[in-house]
């Protein structure tokens, strides 16, 4: 069952969007409710088979690509593993993530200390670091009890 969307954050994605010249097309605001109610960190395929059930006609690029705006204007954040598909969460707090390595879920996990790490000298001195996160893999508890 999907959660209602919350007022604030349709609010936010509204200001988001008109702060950077981007329009609210019905496609945009489908795509933000879809991965706002997701829980699972979903990719573009992912969410591509959930979107193109309420718009039939809607391609796999407008939501690639516009998951990829979303992302740069602030409103989604990207989690990435190693070679794995960019995968999408609305959360844009600042939080941490757990993957599993086998059935390849991604756990939001909150950890006072990991927000806390300190940037080297040597990357301070030749970087502008806007986002520390950590990303911890490895087994689930359901993928650990079944190996």
């Amino acid at each position: 069952m999907k959660l209602e969307l919350k007022n604030a954050s349709m609010d936010f994605f509204r200001e988001k969007c008109k702060v950077n010249n981007l329009k609210v097309t019905p496609q945009r605001l489908v795509i933000y409710k879809e991965l706002f109610v997701s829980k699972d960190h979903p990719n573009a395929e992912v969410l591509y088979n959930r979107v193109k059930d309420i718009i039939p006609d809607i391609s796999f690029d407008t939501v690639n690509r516009t998951l990829l705006t979303f992302s740069k204007i602030g409103i989604v954040n990207i989690v990435e593993g190693y070679g794995e598909p960019r995968r999408f969460d609305p959360d844009i707090e600042n939080h941490h993530h757990f993957r599993c390595i086998k059935c390849d879920s991604i756990i939001d996990f909150d950890y006072h200390p990991y927000k806390d790490i300190s940037v080297p000298g040597d990357i301070k001195k030749r970087f502008i670091v806007l986002n520390k996160k950590v990303l911890l893999e490895g087994y689930c508890n359901k993928c650990h009890q079944n190996k």
